[in-house]
């Protein structure tokens, strides 16, 4: 183990403040078994972002360039969270320079680019991993528990939803989420989650049909500043056409089960909504992220019989015990704190601690590319009318550094 580890987060945007104050928090979640943690750097290319984000969350200093923090001794660790289609360049620098990466999803912005970073990570000597935030989320991770237990049993068919509102309003400016090719739209922005929670619960993905893409919003302003996350800031009079999708929907085929999934960031009053109802051979359960600390659940040998329970999460249930400062039943939690527990695996890993006394591993760059191939099937699917196409199977790779994972 070494001494001490040095972290930086490349992208202050809002997905990059999560896991800068992750980080942050990391070492206090659990029992202290890392080493000491060093917040050395966030890195941005828009200066004033950078730095406030460095002073808001004690990060020692911040930078314009990822080559910055490739070239620096005193970092070890680093999250990449820039938009999809710098991923490649950024991550493949960073493993060449020694550096472990935590990289968001979705893993790139196209198939081939995600399948030549997982070639590349596999001669690397240091760890590659992709953030799959929402399998920390308890709930779902209790959920999870409930299936394999045999409480719920076999999954028999899964229905989820994940909307959001950010791009409702024809008024929001322009950024790099509305470019790119079919499927880099609202499916890549939360359809990457929602088909990982589907696959964490239902098991791998086999075939996708169905698929629809809808851009309903055909031009954006372009903004008079930089933008950063969601935010709608002043714009111009200047349009620029949408190149990718506002609305996604598909079915999906699980070994021996089905799923039907839909994304969409123009749905008016639904903030962040992913919502799913999973349903199996002993009863059902359901998941509200909007009331991340509860659980619906049913029971077919309830003698009641009534309809669902709500469950209210705590300190039995996935994460909890230990790993928030007040772990008392009924306190409540979010989406932060998935990021923190995040940030605690992947540290934990790259630290050398053993694997059963770790939380459960990142997932690897081959079901980050896993993932990139539900996405492609989609945007194939509906590119030829619904048809069916195969996801293929497998691992990309034997992953040198892979150890136990959620999946």
């Amino acid at each position: 183990m070494k001494d001490s580890l040095g972290v930086a987060v490349i992208g202050a945007g809002m997905a990059g403040r999560a896991h800068a104050a992750a980080y942050r928090t990391a070492p206090s979640l659990y029992d202290p078994t890392l080493p000491p943690v060093r917040l050395v750097s966030i890195a941005d290319v828009n200066a004033g972002f950078g730095e406030l984000a460095a002073r808001r969350f004690g990060y020692e200093r911040h930078d314009l360039s990822w080559q910055a923090i490739a070239e620096a001794d005193d970092i070890d660790v680093v999250s990449v969270v820039i938009a999809n289609s710098l991923h490649r360049e950024v991550v493949q620098g960073l493993l060449d320079a020694g550096k472990h990466v935590l990289c968001e999803k979705p893993m790139s912005d196209t198939l081939d680019e995600a399948r030549a970073m997982a070639d590349h990570a596999v001669g690397a000597g240091s760890l590659a991993r992709i953030g799959f935030t929402f399998r920390r989320t308890p709930g779902i991770a209790y959920i999870r528990d409930l299936i394999h237990s045999g409480v719920l049993g076999r999954v028999l068919h899964f229905s989820g939803r994940y909307w959001t509102d950010y791009g409702c309003s024809p008024s929001a400016p322009m950024s790099w989420r509305y470019q790119g090719g079919p499927g880099s739209g609202a499916l890549a922005d939360v359809g990457s989650h929602l088909s990982y929670v589907a696959e964490f619960l239902g098991g791998a993905i086999s075939e996708v049909s169905g698929g629809r893409l809808d851009t309903v919003i055909r031009a954006r302003p372009v903004p008079l500043g930089a933008v950063m996350g969601h935010d709608h800031g002043a714009v111009s009079d200047v349009l620029e056409p949408v190149e990718n999708d506002d609305y996604a929907a598909f079915s999906v085929a699980f070994a021996d089960a089905g799923g039907a999934l839909e994304v969409s960031r123009v749905a008016a009053g639904h903030a962040n909504s992913l919502m799913f109802e999973v349903f199996c051979e002993n009863g059902s359960a359901t998941f509200d992220q909007r009331r991340p600390a509860e659980i619906g659940l049913f029971l077919r040998d309830d003698p009641a019989r009534d309809g669902f329970r709500q469950v209210i999460l705590g300190p039995q249930h996935p994460y909890l015990a230990g790993g928030l400062a007040m772990d008392a039943p009924s306190v409540g939690f979010g989406q932060n704190d998935a990021f923190a527990y995040q940030a605690r695996a992947f540290l934990e890993e790259v630290a050398g601690l053993p694997e059963a006394d770790s939380l459960p591993r990142c997932a690897t760059f081959d079901e980050g590319v896993h993932n990139m191939e539900i996405l492609s099937a989609v945007a194939t699917s509906a590119a030829n009318g619904g048809a069916g196409v195969p996801v293929p199977s497998g691992t990309h790779h034997t992953d040198p550094h892979h150890g136990k994972v959620l999946s």
